[in-house]
This record gives structure tokens, sequence and C-alpha cells, in this order.
């Protein structure tokens, strides 16, 4: 299934500065297909000429069977369809299997290989480094690199890069084709994790079928309270109780879930 990510969000909503718009109209900045694709759709009617100019040029070099197979998928926006579709592009008549399993890549990648020694250490497989090593190495790089670390290299770099003060940076992390369920279930107990992020997990169905993330959002005290409210009813008798005298979330929350543990005892008796 593909569809809006929170990197991709941060271009509808304009927020995004010219160099990093200039990378991704080059089509150096993309976790996926559907994302490099909307963020040059984006990128066309841009104020700035060159990167009109530039996202227009990357259009005309995305290989041409690779496009069609790819706007075969059963799940492709129509507003993506009829863009190419007023360019002569149309979906290619291929099996849907196959359509389907063009998701993870995008179509047209510029940028630069991650080299394990452009981060050292720290891309090295298997690896065993300290943290202070992680901070202090990603503390040199630049925005634009840290951009791409985020979305392409490795757990260790998106436990730093999650919390990163550049909110872009922390949703290329959620972005990221190789970000786990459970690097998501660490992130939604984490206390110390920035609410924006707990909020985008939260509004994630994919994750929210994960009972270890919605307890995790739950339970975490800075998960804003309306959503810790709506997501109590999903937990189970034993989840419940022990939120009903948790110190550690909001009083309207354990008080809330006090009411339904007394309800539930009720109905028993």
């Amino acid at each position: 299934m593909i569809g809006p990510t929170p990197l991709l969000d941060f271009f509808k909503r304009g927020e995004v500065e010219r160099d990093v718009k200039m990378l991704a109209a080059q089509g150096g900045l993309a976790p996926r297909a559907y994302e490099q694709l909307a963020m040059l759709i984006i990128l066309v009617e841009d104020h700035d000429k060159e990167i009109r100019e530039t996202a227009e040029e990357t259009l005309s070099n995305l290989p041409m069977e690779m496009l069609q197979k790819f706007l075969a998928r059963s799940d492709i926006p129509i507003g993506m369809r009829e863009f190419f579709a007023d360019r002569g592009i149309f979906p290619d008549e291929i099996p849907a299997i196959e359509a389907e399993a063009l998701t993870e890549d995008p179509l047209l990648d510029t940028s630069a290989p991650v080299k394990e020694e452009e981060f050292g250490e720290l891309l090295a497989a298997g690896a065993d480094v300290d943290r202070e090593s992680s901070y202090q190495k990603l503390a040199k790089m630049g925005f634009t690199e840290r951009l791409r670390a985020a979305m392409k290299g490795t757990k260790e770099m998106r436990a730093i890069l999650i919390r990163d003060p550049n909110k872009m940076i922390s949703a290329a992390v959620m972005s990221s084709p190789k970000l786990t369920e459970q690097e998501v279930e660490g992130f939604a107990r984490m206390a110390t994790m920035p609410e924006d992020i707990l909020r985008t997990i939260g509004h994630n169905r994919a994750y929210l079928k994960n009972y270890s993330i919605v307890l995790g959002l739950t339970k975490n005290p800075k998960t804003p309270l309306a959503m810790s409210l709506n997501l109590m009813a999903r937990l189970n008798q034993r989840d419940m109780a022990q939120l009903s005298v948790d110190r550690n979330v909001p009083e309207a929350l354990r008080v809330a879930a006090r009411k339904k543990v007394v309800a539930s005892t009720s109905g028993k008796g």
C-alpha cells in the first residue's frame, strides 16, 4: 500500500528549503518511487524557474517502461495517473502482481551512493559503535548528508536522527524504507520522543495494527492526550488495569482507564 509519508508532507506544505527542493528535482531525494513522482509533480509547479526546469528534465529522464509499470498499480491515485496521461504516458497492461512489486526503490536515483568510507564506522555491517562516536560523526554532517543518512543509513543512525532538531530529518527517518516496526515500537515508548513523531506514528493505520505500538503510545506521557484516550480503548484488561494506576501518564488518562476498569468489573458482577 502506498500513500503520503512525513517527508512528502513537507513538500506538500511547501516547508522545504531550496537546496532540498533542488536535490529532489534532480531525482536525488526520495525513499520510494511514489514519493519521487509525487515530489516531481509538486516541483514542476514551483515558483523557482530553475527548480521547475530541473524537475521537468528529471521527469523526461525517468525510465519509461518502469514508469508505465508503476502507474499500473491498483493503488496509484487518479491524480497521478491524470498528470502523466496529460503528458501522453499511460499505465502499462501488465499483471497486477508485477506492478504491485514496484514500491521500494525510486524510479531514478541520481544521488551518490551512501558509502561506508563516507560515514565511517557507522555504516560498517555489524559494527559495534558506541553512541557517543555516532553522535560525533553525525554532528559533522551537513543537512543534506543527514537527510540521506536518515533515509538510507543504519538503525543506529536512525535512532539518533529521529530526535534531530530539524523536523525534516526526523520525518525522513519515519519515511525510510529501512525503518522496521520494531524500531517504531521503541520510538513509541520513548518519553523523550518529540510529540510530532508520536503523532505521526499514531496516525499511521499500519502501525496501529501492532499492539505493542498502541500500548507504547498510550503509556507515553508525551503522546497527545486526545490520542492516548482514543488508543486506550484498544488495550486489553491487564494493560488497562496497569494504566489506571500508572503515575507517569496524565491524570485524565489514568482516571479514564480507572472508569473503564470499574465498568468492566461491574459488568462481570
